[in-house]
């Protein structure tokens, strides 16, 4: 539990949810810290990680996701962009069931790791 050094009283941290139901999704820069993205369609989602020069995440960003629907969840590289990850294809992992969960870290510029509950 974190305490405000201000008013000495507890603060309870929250995280947003942003709730996607299509079949593609490219994050926004309100989904950094924070922030879950859920992904629920009975079709496959394709996220798409974009480059730095369309969306400027700081460097240690993590963008977290949860897949609600039955659709199997991908990842893909935006232009530029270098992803790895212990997915059976590490460029392009999925998460593994309907319910995994993923975190993307932001590395540099261009540069994110995946971990989570990846196929």
């Amino acid at each position: 539990m974190a305490v405000s050094l201000l008013t000495n009283t507890a603060v309870t941290p929250t995280v947003a949810v942003n709730a996607q139901t299509g079949t593609t999704y490219t994050p926004v820069i309100g989904d950094g810290n924070n922030t879950l993205v859920t992904l629920s369609n009975a079709s496959a989602i394709t996220v798409t990680i974009p480059p730095n020069s369309s969306v400027a995440y700081p460097v240690g960003t993590v963008l977290n996701f949860s897949a609600i629907g039955a659709g199997q969840v991908s990842f893909a590289q935006g232009s530029g962009v270098t992803i790895v990850s212990t997915g059976a294809t590490a460029s392009a992992p999925k998460l593994r069931v309907q319910y995994s969960s993923a975190s993307a870290i932001q590395q540099s510029a261009n540069s994110w790791i995946i971990v989570g509950d990846l196929a």
